[in-house]
């Protein structure tokens, strides 16, 4: 049978009726296989490259979920960089940041450079996943006020580090609260001190006991709510980003302290009081960045000097 189909084949091909037809058959039946060949080259290429990809794909997001501190890994490109901060600022959700909130934190991060960043981070939010993922092979700590938010968002994504705090302030006690401050800057309140051992109602102390103990780079405050009189405000995670940049004992003395919402009047108050204007090197958007430096244990002001206090009471 085989042998019949053979000899049938040959002679169609040569049957005088195609013969006939002259080079215009040819060049079909050339270009066909022609084709075909290529079409066949480009599958084994693009198969081939395609493993390769998924191989590096793979590999790459393990290392970014692991956060582990494998120093042989660079940090992430900028163009890698570029596309996370795009696409994070243009999805549908109606609480993110905007495209130069979320640029500003990110070229802050990246001044971190080979050195991975402690980054502190008050509040759970849309760009939860991004400031973790930014902050390649550093250890981001999220702390949020809601107990059940912490817990889900623990859940469902393990390798992010997250704590709840149960604030106690009102935001329509801000100017009570920041006048105790002022009243016990030499005592509870001070500027330089470990907060875990703190009385000072501004200052959070219930976090666990070895965050105290680690020197933030960058401390972002994005959290907890304070739009409303009876919102908790953010007068105490400022105190606190203010009095942890202060009260380092290693690392770089200097730490990158962002308030987000600093448009928001109680947000730019409670910053000038504790994090100080002549500390404010950029507002972008609705981000203020301050850098803070490391304060002698024996200096009880926040501030060099005395505007913030008539800003305050303005």
């Amino acid at each position: 049978m085989k042998n019949n189909i053979g000899t049938n084949t040959r002679l169609i091909l040569l049957h005088p009726y195609i013969q006939k037809q002259g080079g215009s058959s040819r060049l079909w039946i050339l270009a066909f296989v022609s084709f075909f060949t290529i079409a066949c080259l480009l599958a084994f290429i693009y198969t081939r490259d395609y493993s390769i990809i998924t191989a590096t794909t793979s590999s790459f997001v393990a290392a970014a979920a692991s956060g582990g501190g494998g120093g042989a890994t660079p940090a992430l490109s900028k163009s890698i960089v570029r596309a996370l901060v795009h696409y994070a600022s243009i999805s549908n959700n109606t609480d993110r940041m905007s495209y130069a909130d979320i640029k500003q934190i990110s070229d802050v991060l990246r001044q971190c450079g080979s050195h991975p960043c402690n980054f502190l981070v008050f509040g759970l939010t849309h760009e939860t996943l991004l400031w973790r993922t930014l902050n390649h092979h550093g250890r981001t700590v999220f702390i949020d006020e809601s107990r059940y938010y912490a817990a889900y968002v623990e859940e469902k994504y393990p390798e992010i580090e997250v704590y709840d705090v149960q604030y106690s302030t009102k935001l329509s006690e801000m100017k009570e609260l920041i006048s105790g401050v002022k009243e016990q800057a030499r005592n509870e309140c001070r500027p330089v001190q470990n907060l875990l051992f703190s009385e000072c109602k501004l200052g959070l102390n219930d976090l666990p006991n070895q965050l105290y103990e680690v020197d933030w780079d960058v401390i972002l405050v994005d959290g907890p709510r304070g739009y409303w009189p009876e919102a908790p405000g953010r007068m105490s995670a400022i105190f606190t980003a203010g009095v942890l940049a202060r009260s380092k004992k290693g690392g770089n003395p200097k730490t990158h302290v962002l308030v987000h919402d600093y448009n928001q009047k109680s947000d730019r108050i409670a910053s000038e009081e504790f994090l100080c204007r002549e500390n404010l090197v950029e507002t972008k958007g609705m981000v203020g960045h301050f850098v803070v430096e490391v304060m002698d244990a024996n200096n009880f002001n926040f501030c060099r000097s005395h505007n913030a206090s008539s800003s305050s009471s303005s």
